[in-house]
């Protein structure tokens, strides 16, 4: 399971150190996409990347071209290197406003790329949505 927060550089030429206990997690190989609904990128182990396409599979047709065109396309293999850099392609960086440095949090069973300042605009627009959720779970 993935959890934690980081801030990471990428480099000129688009590449990212995820932290050691999240490749360790992801495997050798795993995938990288779009986020769900928001402007991140997510990476996933090559198991979770299938059961969610399988998922996709299953819904009705409108339903499942919508996301294999936001979530199957954007996707991609990657391996990290020797120095444990991933390349995230220019297309994903562009849709999450990635350029110089990164947000990697872990998210239960994926892990999301974030742009630093749209992270921080996202979870100061969740506010209200926080509050009643920890009202909910009477913490």
């Amino acid at each position: 399971m993935f959890s934690g927060m980081s801030d990471h550089s990428v480099d000129s030429k688009g590449r990212i150190v995820l932290p050691a206990k999240f490749r360790e997690e992801l495997g050798e190989s795993f995938y990288i996409a779009r986020g769900f609904g928001n402007a991140c990128i997510q990476a996933m182990s090559a198991e979770q990347f299938n059961n969610i396409s399988a998922k996709i599979l299953e819904l009705p047709a409108d339903k499942a071209m919508a996301l294999q065109y936001t979530f199957t396309a954007t996707a991609v293999e990657v391996s990290p290197n020797a120095s444990g850099r991933v390349m995230l392609p220019q297309t994903l960086r562009d849709f999450a406003g990635i350029e110089g440095s990164a947000r990697v949090i872990g998210m239960n069973n994926r892990i999301e790329i974030w742009s630093v300042k749209r992270f921080e605009e996202f979870i100061e627009s969740q506010k209200d949505t926080i509050a009643e959720a920890l009202t909910m779970l009477k913490l």
